[in-house]
């Protein structure tokens, strides 16, 4: 079965978003290695912490999209 033109919608964003996630951690990383050149490993080292946090959102926003797409979505509440 198809998707429907709001799911469709749904899909192409967390694509998206996940895709934005991607250049901006591979944008950071060029920023940690200048740092890291000029011998700021420190701050170098703090960017790097949020490509990880950049990359496993990506990750999961990818796993969310494969969802939509597949109508699989399952989630309990948690109290």
């Amino acid at each position: 079965m198809r998707l429907n033109e709001y799911e469709h919608e749904l899909q192409r964003d967390l694509q998206a978003v996940a895709s934005d996630l991607r250049w901006s951690a591979v944008d950071l990383k060029r920023i940690a290695e200048q740092l890291r050149k000029s011998g700021n490993e420190a701050d170098a080292q703090a960017v790097l912490r949020s490509c990880e946090v950049l990359q496993s959102d990506e990750e999961r926003l990818q796993l969310y999209a494969r969802e939509v797409k597949t109508r699989s979505i399952s989630r309990t509440k948690v109290h």
